[in-house]
């Protein structure tokens, strides 16, 4: 039993009953062997990536903006179509398009600080 005196006795296993020293035992040796698959999966795991990056893997999702879908997107921005009809059309969110794309280079507010009529308002 641990420092609060709580232990544990199932009703369907008898001998998982942390109130018995026998208990104890089995259940602190079921412990250490989940501890040890736990500590073993990690290290296969990181030997697994680092093999991966030898061979020049890279992990994580591939990039859904293709060097191909960005110069699509900048041609329709130049034709003048509006930004959720790229990100459609080329089968992208909003967010992935507007991050490709970068800041806007003409844009009528660029002068204008946020919320500027708001400002004006406040003594």
């Amino acid at each position: 039993m641990g420092h609060r005196g709580i232990g544990f006795r199932s009703l369907a296993e008898p001998w998982l009953d942390t109130t018995s020293a026998h208990g104890k035992l089995i259940f602190d040796m079921f412990a250490s062997l989940a501890e040890y698959e736990r500590s073993r999966l990690s290290e296969r795991t990181r030997a697994g990536l680092a093999a991966a990056k030898a061979r020049g893997r890279l992990g994580g999702r591939p990039p859904a903006m293709t060097p191909a879908k960005l110069e699509a997107a900048k041609d329709l921005r130049r034709q003048g179509r509006k930004l959720h009809e790229i990100a459609e059309t080329l089968s992208v969110s909003m967010s992935t398009l507007t991050r490709a794309l970068g800041p806007r280079t003409a844009s009528k507010h660029r002068n204008r600080p946020p919320f500027g009529r708001l400002l004006k308002s406040v003594p």
